[in-house]
């Protein structure tokens, strides 16, 4: 199975990071069901064209946290996540995407009503994903 990660080796964020923050979205998401088989460490090395001791550090981190689990000699599977847990992971990844924004809006004069404005325009251009 080839996950859907897309690494910006450009970024200033550590790869390892992106691995990681990109595979909690695909579980909290629902993308990635309890239980679902993941590639092995080699595996999504090789997908994503970085070293394993990127993508290991990902998983540990990941597995840390309780998103993954690792059985030995049978794989790395998606855990069984508390709701909480799942609402929290969202929450904090849009806050986060919107404080960039923000961020990036007030870097280039936005003023704030002129923020809250494009804010409402690409709303309503983006319901169709309701």
């Amino acid at each position: 199975m080839k996950l859907p990660i897309q690494l910006e080796k450009s970024s200033r964020e550590p790869i390892y990071h992106q691995i990681e923050k990109q595979l909690q979205a695909l579980i909290a998401g629902g993308h990635l069901k309890p239980d679902s088989s993941l590639p092995s460490i080699r595996v999504l090395s090789k997908d994503l064209g970085v070293s394993v001791i990127t993508t290991r550090r990902a998983y540990q981190n990941l597995e840390h946290a309780g998103f993954i689990k690792t059985i030995q000699g049978k794989g790395t599977y998606v855990a069984e996540i508390d709701q909480l847990v799942i609402d929290e992971t969202k929450s904090e990844a849009v806050e986060e995407a919107f404080t960039s924004a923000i961020r990036t809006a007030f870097n280039y004069d936005y003023s704030s009503e002129q923020i809250k404005e494009l804010v409402n325009q690409l709303l309503e251009v983006n319901k169709g994903g309701e």
